[in-house]
């Protein structure tokens, strides 16, 4: 029995226990709840309020057992009116459910009499979630002011006349505001669980293309390499030794760049890059000339421009029967351009491995984050790549108008027009 079957055994062996979730991930799950317990609270509270001023009257039994009905329906309602996305039910529903409980607030005052009147803020509290504001506010004053009127014909003071207002009007705005907070919560919620989603999909992006970037260019020049050796083992046996050795540095740097997929990209340098793959093209027989004018470019853009080489050289090698290569790699006025063409553009010589053409996507994706661009043109049996990018991310990467019609009117290197490679 192999360790990995040892270890799966005793992994199965071992007892399954749920995992608790973190006390952050706790109070995040319990934050809406929670505002949901508070909001049903605060008006269970008001409704037993009502409930207490009715009881104690000397009102019969079947007054009372209305008043009880009607704070249900009342209850009822108001959950309705106050759950999130309530404000965009069908006006028809809207209008219907608010003259319900504009009923059962007003018509109860002719049995109960002022003692109904907290009703009433529950009806102003609906009218702001459920109507647009410049119709609610209007109707949520009106409201208050009618509050006024109850106390007044039964011939009370004035000062009950505008307590009634002024409690009408707070239970409205208390209603509310703890309506509009559980929404809150809820929706932040939601978006923690979305953004957490993201997140995990954009390591999974990240690892997808660094690896696509890293691993893409070893594994191709191993492969090359590998024909090579098979080619030259017989005849010249110590130049088939000495790709070997090529081939051992390049695995081993393919397994630590895996390694350092967890930490992010690494950093690579364009010149080191440019060194490298001359060095790969010359071996594989592609006539390879290069132009460059480099001084110190900034970590982030350095990586990232060797990046766009080492894919341009892998599409080269693996998709392509090219005899010759240009590359150019020239910085001028705050921006660096990389160029690279060949002449070995054959619709027929293509790789049909799954996912072979992500490469391009990524390298568009790397140059926007250091606000680069990419252009490919494909034509005549020629295929040309041309990057661009600031020198440094920290300065305006817009450039002014001269830099950019500088790029544009330059023209590229123009490839020889030669056949594929045999």
């Amino acid at each position: 029995m192999s360790v990995p079957d040892e270890l799966r055994q005793t992994d199965a062996r071992r007892p399954r226990h749920p995992r608790r979730p973190s006390g952050d991930a706790q109070h995040v799950t319990l934050a809406p709840r929670l505002a949901s317990v508070i909001l049903t609270s605060a008006l269970l509270c008001y409704l037993g309020i009502t409930a207490l001023n009715i009881a104690g009257t000397d009102l019969d039994p079947l007054p009372r057992t209305i008043c009880l009905i009607c704070l249900v329906v009342i209850f009822v309602l108001q959950l309705r009116h106050s759950r999130p996305g309530a404000e965009r039910a069908p006006i028809a529903h809207k209008a219907a459910s608010l003259t319900a409980q504009a009923l059962l607030t007003y018509l109860p005052l002719m049995i109960f009499d002022s003692h109904w009147g907290a009703m009433a803020g529950f009806l102003s509290g609906s009218l702001l979630l459920l109507l647009p504001p410049r119709l609610a506010w209007p109707l949520y004053g009106t409201v208050g002011l009618s509050m006024l009127a109850p106390p007044a014909i039964e011939g009370r003071p004035l000062l009950d006349s505008l307590y009634l207002l002024q409690s009408t009007l707070l239970t409205g705005l208390v209603i509310y505001g703890l309506s509009r907070l559980s929404a809150l919560v809820q929706q932040v919620h939601n978006t923690k669980n979305e953004l957490a989603r993201m997140a995990v999909t954009k390591e999974r992006l990240r690892i997808s293309r660094n690896l696509h970037d890293l691993l893409g260019y070893s594994l191709s020049a191993i492969t090359l390499k590998t024909e090579l050796i098979h080619r030259l083992v017989l005849t010249h046996p110590q130049r088939a030794k000495a790709e070997v050795e090529d081939v051992l540095a390049l695995s081993r740097q393919s397994l630590a760049d895996v390694r350092r997929v967890s930490r992010g990209l690494r950093d690579m340098s364009l010149q080191a890059e440019l060194d490298s793959v001359s060095g790969l093209l010359k071996d594989t027989d592609v006539d390879v000339t290069t132009r460059v004018e480099l001084d110190e470019l900034a970590p982030e853009v350095d990586t990232v421009m060797a990046a766009v080489l080492r894919e341009a050289i892998t599409n080269l090698l693996r998709h392509s029967r090219a005899a010759t290569c240009s590359i150019e790699a020239v910085q001028r006025d705050g921006r660096v351009r990389l160029v690279v063409g060949n002449d070995g553009v054959d619709p027929v010589y293509r790789d049909t491995s799954q996912h072979s053409g992500a490469g391009l996507d990524n390298l568009r994706m790397r140059l926007r984050s250091v606000s680069g661009r990419l252009v490919v043109e494909e034509s005549d049996g020629t295929f040309l790549l041309i990057a661009e990018a600031p020198v440094s991310v920290e300065r305006d990467h817009r450039g002014t108008a001269e830099e950019a019609d500088l790029w544009e009117t330059e023209e590229p290197t123009v490839l020889p027009q030669s056949g594929p490679a045999a």
